[in-house]
């Protein structure tokens, strides 16, 4: 059975996600739809972006990605269908897709042909009328390349990078999750190259590194690799982002801690 996920700003309060899944519905009825988010914050291209680097990786190959944070919709800002990593990511060309654009093997194509897409086509909602329908025609076998002509360009997002020197690494808070943690542009591999002694400093804090929440103690806050290895700042049952005031683009700093041989040949020099 194929596989179609959904991640859009429109949340569940209006009908927006299902009408997207009634259009894919009446295409094509062996699939199984499953909802990534609808919570990102409306217009926020980047932490669409980050949800789908987050999650994409832990679907089946051939799985068809829908994204819709879309402020340019109606506009003349492209539709792609992307080909990457064994799956398609079906979205406005914004830089939804920036995390997949970094393997050598990613194909684009824009998505042109009026077979693929709904009769009538809105000026302001393209997720029901141009992507779901070719998400849909997708998962019934259609080949990405027959949707439209292919992309050499497709729109990139200044993707959030930690900065390494020598005995640290800098970078920022990327996103806020539902818990307050702060998940940072620093990942785990980086924090690895700086051995096993760090601190990290956020907000005017150091902090220690440990391994999962409930070795924090009380309220006080502290860093962790989380399951999507980037290093996040929490409070054991509590918000890192009130206790710290802390939101997106905090620097974070995680830097080697010195060895007593360290200090005491700081001191004779």
């Amino acid at each position: 059975m194929a596989v179609i996920t959904l991640t859009t700003d429109f949340g569940t309060r209006d009908t927006y996600v299902a009408e997207m899944k009634g259009v894919i519905l009446s295409i094509v009825r062996d699939v199984h739809v499953v909802d990534i988010t609808h919570e990102v914050t409306p217009h926020d291209v980047l932490e669409g972006a980050l949800a789908l680097e987050a999650a994409a990786p832990r679907f089946p190959s051939a799985t068809i990605h829908v994204a819709v944070v879309d402020p340019g919709v109606g506009t003349s800002r492209r539709g792609l269908a992307v080909a990457s990593r064994d799956q398609v990511f079906v979205g406005p060309d914004n830089g939804l897709f920036t995390a997949f654009l970094d393997d050598q093997g990613w194909r684009a194509f824009e998505l042109r042909a009026a077979e693929f897409r709904g009769t009538e086509v809105s000026h302001t909602f393209h997720g029901r009328d141009i992507f779901a329908p070719a998400a849909a025609h997708l998962a019934r076998g259609v080949e990405p390349a027959r949707l439209g002509p292919p992309v050499t360009d497709p729109v990139r997002l200044r993707w959030p990078e930690a900065r390494v020197s020598e005995g640290r690494v800098g970078g920022a808070v990327v996103h806020v999750d539902r818990f307050g943690n702060l998940v940072t542009s620093i990942h785990s591999d980086a924090i690895a190259s700086l051995g096993s002694g760090v601190r990290v400093r956020v907000a005017g804090r150091s902090l220690p590194l440990v391994r999962t929440y409930g070795d924090l103690a009380g309220r006080d806050p502290g860093a962790l690799v989380g399951s999507s290895k980037r290093l996040e700042i929490a409070v054991s049952a509590g918000s890192a982002a009130r206790v710290l005031r802390a939101g997106l683009g905090t620097p974070v700093v995680v830097s080697r801690t010195s060895s007593a041989a360290e200090r005491r040949a700081r001191r004779r020099r």
